[in-house]
């Protein structure tokens, strides 16, 4: 747990950690993943809880266009007030209780670009609020992992040239 980089620390203490997984099932099939989302288009996000007091809390779930253009390092004193904030939603679920301790959303992206994540939490005993804050890339290609093959053709056709030519005399 503690190199999980799909784990999401709501507030500051260890008591309200929960666990990010990424899907989309139009492109990618049963693919996980949890920092960015490689095509833009359909996504299903799921938040499972991974300890108990998440489930008592207020739970609120949104996405948001990073305004700020903090992209990666955004945190949530970059978001600004609630106004903001607002204005600045994608897409939000309601606040409320999930007692089973899961959170889903299904959203389509209609733009690649920086979006933050933002999960607040509010205990109602003291009416306290964390939140977690992780930005994400829509729309992010990786084509380094095509890099290896055009590599080892490129290299099995030279060392077959190197072979196969003819020899000159001298």
């Amino acid at each position: 747990m503690e190199d999980d980089k799909c784990v999401l620390r709501v507030g500051n203490s260890r008591t309200a950690d929960a666990h990010f997984a990424g899907y989309q099932p139009e492109h990618r099939a049963s693919q996980e993943f949890c920092e960015d989302i490689p095509e833009v288009g359909r996504a299903v996000m799921v938040i499972d809880f991974i300890q108990p007091a998440l489930r008592e809390r207020v739970v609120e779930f949104r996405i948001l266009r990073d305004a700020s253009g903090k992209e990666a390092m955004a945190r949530y004193e970059d978001l600004g007030d609630a106004g903001r904030i607002a204005a600045e939603t994608v897409v939000a679920l309601p606040a409320k209780t999930y007692p089973r301790g899961t959170v889903t959303l299904d959203h389509r992206f209609s733009a690649a670009g920086w979006y933050i994540g933002l999960l607040s939490a509010t205990d109602p005993a003291t009416g306290k609020t964390e939140h977690s804050v992780f930005p994400f890339r829509v729309g992010v290609r990786n084509y380094w992992k095509y890099l290896p093959f055009p590599l080892v053709l490129m290299g099995v056709a030279l060392l077959l040239y190197r072979f196969t030519r003819p020899r000159r005399r001298t």
